[in-house]
């Protein structure tokens, strides 16, 4: 078979993702890399503005979609699924599969985010343009299904029977994989990591708490603040620098390589979140051997065992543990062999297969 012949007989597959940052683009590029079995078509919209981003991807996409139809769809769920369908005939018979890196049903709101009802709707209807539903956790699951029970419980008529079982029976589990960090060759029994966006969803002031009352009490450790953080400093990282300049040996976003070397050397790496659908910062820490804490809810017990979670919101909590860690008394390493990229390929590529029957 000619090389032509064997990219005319693979099957087109469109890639759809309307917020092309962090997890999702580290995402995107892995999956075309790895799944080569199928002709890839990759549209894609910066991951900026989610509130216009998630309602108005099918209005930017109007006239950029190609004209011949592919045969098969993957939307992640910022994509208005269902308008986009609605707005181009030729795609309303091809099969979909629908991505959830998240979903807007549990996802904890701010202080200016006191009505959030049109994104739950698109991912709603989109789950229902969709053939098949993925998610990246059983917690991104059970909340979405949970999330769409609760909605459809608070509109006041004309409510169809059966949605929630509908959805359900359309559902699968397709982490995002991650690249495994290797361990340096010499551990720092003091480093604390911190990796994550320093926004209320996270948390932080919980994790500035706790470290600022273990430094009172003279247990020894050090720091290392990375994560994306907005331009305006956030009050919890300004309490950080503020009262522990000497113990923070690094902060800020730093090249993979230099990345990648500190979670290597990292003893414990910290999640203080209140929103987390598979917590990719944490099976990349644990992945190198630092020792994860993390709440005892979200995503977290789907991967973590028990001696690594702590009551959810709960500083003394965090605080206790750190401190009987950094005196010596670590668990074991964490096992994340399951989320390697290398294990979930094939996964993936029966995710992606086309039912020809």
């Amino acid at each position: 078979m000619t090389d032509r012949a064997a990219q005319a007989r693979r099957p087109k597959l469109w890639l759809l993702s309307a917020y092309r940052a962090d997890s999702h683009a580290a995402w995107a590029d892995w999956l075309l890399a790895s799944q080569t079995q199928v002709d890839w078509q990759r549209l894609e919209l910066p991951g900026r503005h989610f509130a216009w981003r998630i309602r108005g991807n099918p209005l930017s996409w109007l006239d950029a979609l190609p004209a011949e139809p592919p045969d098969l769809l993957l939307a992640t769920s910022m994509v208005d699924l269902a308008t986009l369908k609605g707005l181009h005939p030729h795609l309303a018979g091809v099969p979909a599969r629908y991505y959830f890196h998240e979903n807007q049903f549990a996802y904890p709101l701010s202080d200016r985010q006191s009505h959030w009802l049109e994104p739950r709707m698109v991912q709603l209807y989109g789950g229902l343009a969709a053939d098949r539903l993925l998610f990246n956790s059983a917690f991104n699951r059970d909340s979405y299904l949970r999330g769409v029970a609760e909605l459809l419980a608070q509109m006041p008529d004309a409510v169809p029977p059966g949605i929630v079982e509908r959805l359900k029976q359309k559902c699968a589990l397709c982490p995002v994989p991650i690249e495994p960090v290797p361990a340096a060759a010499e551990r720092d029994p003091q480093l604390v990591l911190w990796n994550h966006r320093w926004e209320h969803d996270k948390a932080p002031e919980l994790f500035a708490e706790a470290m600022i009352e273990l430094a009172g009490e003279g247990v020894p450790f050090r720091l290392a603040l990375l994560g994306k953080r907005p331009r305006r400093v956030p009050p919890a990282l300004a309490r950080l620098r503020e009262a522990l300049p000497e113990r923070i040996v690094a902060d800020g976003r730093l090249p993979l390589a230099e990345y990648r070397a500190l979670l290597g050397r990292s003893s414990i790496a910290v999640s203080t979140a209140r929103h987390e659908f598979q917590g990719l910062a944490m099976l990349e820490a644990a992945s190198a051997g630092a020792r994860p804490l993390v709440p005892d809810a979200l995503c977290y017990p789907e991967q973590y065992p028990p001696a690594c979670r702590y009551p959810e919101g709960d500083q003394q909590a965090l605080a206790v543990r750190l401190r009987d860690w950094l005196a010596g008394g670590l668990p074991p390493a964490v096992d994340v062999s399951p989320w390697y990229a290398d294990r979930l390929a094939p996964l993936w590529a029966e995710a992606l297969r086309i039912n020809t029957h």
